[in-house]
């Protein structure tokens, strides 16, 4: 039986997609991004129990060797989460296809679409294909939040791909070495998947967190040589964020955005290529 933890659901969302959509933030990352606003869904809690002492509600007891969380009992302070050494969350819960589908059917009244996220969506790519399935009886549109870091064409992920509507798609840096740099990872799938996503018509919206520190231009116009030619026939959203600090470990606070002077430049350019939906946040 499939199941996958779950980090926390938000019932109705106006910001992870077009409407009004729940929105599924799945537990683990294949990424490790500096700027990440939500870094306790990186790492799979491994039940140190360093959380516990942090509770003062009794919400977290260690029993046998395990985490054990009550959520009747939580008032959301999130001491837990600050005190994880591991970015990660004591709060997880497991979901079978079953289950999540059910929790989702609470809201299908109010939604028009459902929205996975993480962490990594797509590491759960096996248990996405059988929700998104589910969803699709309901009329729901269904997508994907990602960081492009698996390659989608592989035929592994062929049935994930197939129920997915469409794919919002991270693109952090367009030279594999500031990649390395910000994400501790490579970028050349994500890379492969922005074609190959265009290619399949199943590229929605592109995000890219505009850093002070970064080559900025250049990620705009290397995803704008890339999906130039797509944008004639269909318009794909991008979305120019300004790095903000909130969640984001002690460490990497000293990072900065960019100024509103410079986020229009950078749409300029975007629009340039033939983007007609570019949205500054």
């Amino acid at each position: 039986m499939l199941t996958a933890k779950v980090n926390k659901i938000i019932p109705l969302s106006m910001v992870d997609g077009p409407g009004n959509r729940c929105s599924i933030f799945f537990q683990g990352c294949n990424f490790n991004c500096k700027y990440c606003h939500n870094p306790e869904t990186i790492n799979m809690c491994n039940n140190c129990g360093v959380c516990v002492s942090h509770c003062e509600y009794g919400a977290i007891k260690k029993v046998d060797g395990k985490v054990i969380y009550h959520k009747e009992l939580c008032v959301d302070c999130d001491c837990c989460i600050k005190s994880c050494p591991r970015n990660s969350s004591p709060k997880t819960v497991s979901y079978t296809v079953d289950e999540l589908f059910n929790e989702i059917k609470k809201y299908s009244p109010f939604i028009t679409g459902i929205t996975t996220s993480g962490g990594e969506c797509s590491l759960r790519y096996d248990f996405i294909a059988e929700l998104f399935k589910r969803a699709h009886t309901l009329n729901l549109n269904c997508l994907a939040d990602t960081n492009g870091g698996l390659d989608f064409s592989n035929p592994i992920y062929k049935d994930f791909v197939q129920n997915t509507d469409g794919f919002m798609l991270d693109v952090k840096a367009f030279a594999n070495e500031d990649h390395l740099a910000l994400t501790n990872s490579s970028n050349e799938f994500m890379l492969k998947n922005l074609k190959y996503l265009a290619d399949i018509n199943k590229l929605d919206e592109i995000r890219t967190v505009l850093l002070s520190t970064a080559d900025n231009e250049s990620i705009v116009r290397g995803v704008g040589e890339i999906l130039s030619p797509y944008l004639k026939e269909k318009s794909i959203r991008y979305k120019l964020i300004s790095y903000r600090p909130f969640g984001v470990r002690d460490e990497f606070l000293y990072l900065n955005g960019v100024s509103e002077s410079e986020k229009n430049r950078l749409k300029a350019i975007a629009e340039s290529y033939g983007f007609k939906d570019v949205i500054l946040i």
